[in-house]
């Protein structure tokens, strides 16, 4: 699946392909992720030539997007992935967002279950309804 390469830390490489089938996305998602600055793959001549860092911060970047965090803010923490090696303001950050998240989806969840009953009001009403004017039957069919 990866490519060996000679450099100077023996990484193994991988090619734009090879980063597209392992994490189910287009090439031209990773180009869009290049073009943001979140990933800076090395270059063989025209080839891009990804390393086990990049792999690692595509991955971050992808479960950053699936979990609702925006191009910034996984731009601002990949920079202190890269600049803390403690990762204490990493972690604060992550840990800012996902209680950030949390709190929206349980609204979006208390909106939902309102949504629901109301709409499983109507649907008995309208059953109700159906059943008064079809002699008891739950339609006119």
């Amino acid at each position: 699946m990866t490519l060996s390469a000679a450099s100077e830390d023996s990484s193994l490489l991988y090619t734009i392909g090879e980063l597209a089938g392992e994490f189910n996305v287009t090439t031209r998602t990773i180009r869009f992720y290049e073009s943001k600055g979140l990933i800076l793959p090395a270059r063989r001549g025209v080839a891009r030539a990804y390393s086990r860092r990049d792999r690692a911060r595509l991955k971050l970047i992808l479960r950053g997007k699936n979990l609702g965090f925006s191009l910034e803010e996984i731009a601002e923490y990949l920079k202190l992935y890269d600049a803390d090696p403690t990762q204490i303001a990493q972690t604060q950050m992550l840990l800012n967002g996902v209680e950030r998240t949390i709190e929206d989806l349980q609204l979006k969840r208390a909106d939902l279950d309102r949504t629901l009953k109301e709409l499983r009001d109507i649907r008995a009403q309208c059953v109700e309804h159906l059943k008064k004017k079809c002699n008891g039957r739950p339609s006119c069919d």
